[in-house]
């Protein structure tokens, strides 16, 4: 896959795995925009969209925006004239119903996905991230049993979605701890060899 073609990517991988670093630098290096749920919902959100306004009630509540809902948003993003050359999803698809949902939105434009990209941490490690990062922020409700609680959680709720797509051939595993640009590398490099 060159820096060229159209590229369509998912990046998954466990919080404190450096998923939002590596999309930007993805980003960058294949020339398309990286997708996060998390900033479709607050740009809907901030520009008072149909779509937002509906977003913001299950937020405001601490809810997760149902399915339906994140499903009108991302086809809403996807179908925005940068994301025509390819793009990187990161945060969706989250369950099974949005796998076959975005089978439906590629597929509608005649499009697929081109890989997977499964970031993988050893979880000791990620907990010393993630408990760094709360330390830096200020974010004391993040202790150890809360992070491991949601990485169990990310590992039970993302199994079925790895599989789906290991099970077509998509998956590209790739060790997520290291340095930034070391690991950016070797997702490119993984992806040259697909």
């Amino acid at each position: 896959m060159s820096s060229g073609e159209a590229l369509r990517l998912l990046l998954i991988g466990p919080p404190g795995a450096g998923k939002g670093t590596q999309a930007a630098k993805l980003s960058e290096a294949y020339s398309i925009p990286a997708i996060s749920t998390g900033d479709i919902f607050r740009e809907n959100v901030r520009a008072e969209t149909p779509l937002g306004v509906q977003a913001k009630e299950f937020m405001d509540k601490g809810h997760y925006v149902p399915d339906s809902l994140t499903n009108d948003l991302v086809r809403d993003r996807l179908s925005q004239p940068d994301a025509e050359a390819g793009f990187l999803l990161d945060g969706y698809p989250r369950t099974l119903q949005q796998v076959d949902e975005l089978d439906r939105m590629l597929g509608e434009a005649g499009a697929s996905l081109d890989a997977v990209v499964l970031l993988t941490a050893d979880t000791d490690e990620v907990v010393r991230r993630l408990r760094q990062r709360a330390l830096e922020q200020g974010r004391s409700d993040d202790t150890e049993e809360v992070i491991r609680t949601r990485l169990d959680v990310y590992a039970e709720q993302t199994a079925p979605i790895v599989e789906v797509y290991r099970s077509r051939g998509l998956v590209v595993e790739v060790d997520g701890l290291g340095e930034i640009d070391e690991v950016t590398g070797r997702i490119i490099t993984a992806l040259a060899h697909r």
